[in-house]
């Protein structure tokens, strides 16, 4: 069962939600971004600067953390995203290396 903030747990994540989640070139642009950056890297949903709303950000966002590629980290006043890396990994060895070679 997810977290209180709809965070899967790696055995939850489901490869097809994560193929959905990465199947719009936003939300790929996104993790392809964060696969460029040290692990563990915070970004906020606004410092990616998709060509896009900030409610159609707020839910290609959401549409990533639902299905396990992102960590929203709420830091009072704010909030910022992670990429899952060691988890997706763990989970679904290879897809990520793929993604950063696309």
């Amino acid at each position: 069962m997810p977290d209180e903030e709809g965070h899967p747990t790696p055995e939850e994540m489901d490869l097809r939600t994560v193929l959905h989640a990465l199947s719009d070139p936003h939300r790929y642009r996104v993790v392809a971004r964060f696969l460029r950056e040290p692990d563990g890297t915070e970004r906020t949903c606004a410092s990616f600067q998709l060509p896009v709303s900030k409610s159609t950000t707020s839910h290609h966002f959401k549409v990533m953390r639902e299905a396990g590629l992102l960590r929203m980290v709420d830091h009072g006043n704010s909030r910022t995203a992670v990429l899952r890396r060691a988890e997706l990994d763990a989970r679904f060895p290879g897809l990520l290396d793929l993604v950063s070679k696309g």
